[in-house]
């Protein structure tokens, strides 16, 4: 018998970060059959750590969009 691994599924915004609740991007699924989501501040805090125990991690955090440091014309 083998076993694959199912393609992960997109993360929506029903996922939440199991640290703070916050939406969802990044999904790890660990060695022993677990699985983790965390926020892009928490995935990425916790990032080195994740390396050592994931079999994989699916990271969305590129959907986020940067923020604006400059106000624009029509706000100042």
């Amino acid at each position: 018998m083998t076993t694959a691994l199912a393609p992960s599924s997109a993360l929506s915004a029903a996922d939440r970060c199991d640290r703070c609740g916050a939406q969802a991007y990044v999904r790890v699924t660990l060695t022993s059959g677990g699985e983790l989501l965390f926020c892009a501040h928490h995935g990425r805090e916790h990032s080195e750590k994740l390396r050592n125990i994931a079999i994989t991690i699916h990271d969305e955090t590129g959907r986020l969009e940067p923020t604006s440091t400059v106000a624009a014309e029509e706000e100042r």
